[in-house]
């Protein structure tokens, strides 16, 4: 089933259109197809939840994009798979390091755990595309990483976006999308 496409809106109280310099005035709101194809290749992710006490934690974390929804990963004992179990909104976020020039992206939602035995294997093999020697090697950084998605070690979660924000710089041509789902 293709994942659903978003209303896209261009929020000009944040982007150049409202802090004239070359090239603002055609500024426009980032497609999410490309939005989308960056989900795809980013490497490394930042992971947001909330702790029981109302405390945020923030954590790297790595994710393969897969039919329309953000899989990452967390040991069951691990602090975001506890805040997890308390409250599921969370949000993803991954980007350039560059003050002008990249797109960083922010994807929210509700992280639910992936049960379905079908479906963690399309996530593996999303894995293990994307990552590659990282994952599929003995000498790399996540080797296994499959075997303990299958055997439990490891919480899969599915981040499906309820809302996703887009903050792209284009040689200090700012704009912020808005994507809905």
């Amino acid at each position: 089933m293709p994942a659903p496409q978003p209303t896209t809106e261009l929020d000009a109280r944040y982007s150049s259109a409202l802090n004239p310099r070359p090239g603002a005035s055609e500024v426009t709101a980032t497609a999410w197809a490309e939005a989308q194809g960056r989900l795809e290749t980013a490497e490394i992710f930042w992971v947001s939840t909330v702790r029981p006490d109302g405390r945020l934690h923030v954590t790297p974390c790595i994710a393969a994009w897969h039919d329309g929804v953000l899989y990452f990963s967390t040991g069951r004992t691990e602090q975001k798979a506890k805040n997890l179990a308390h409250d599921a909104h969370c949000a993803l976020t991954t980007g350039a390091n560059s003050l002008t020039d990249g797109l960083d992206l922010v994807v929210e939602g509700r992280a639910e755990p992936v049960a379905d035995r079908s479906r963690l294997e399309e996530v593996i093999t999303a894995y293990e595309t994307k990552y590659g020697p990282h994952i599929t090697s003995p000498e790399g950084t996540f080797h296994g990483i499959g075997d303990s998605f299958r055997s439990g070690d490891a919480v899969v979660f599915a981040l499906a976006p309820d809302t996703a924000y887009g903050f792209g710089r284009d040689n200090g041509v700012y704009s912020h999308t808005r994507w809905t789902f």
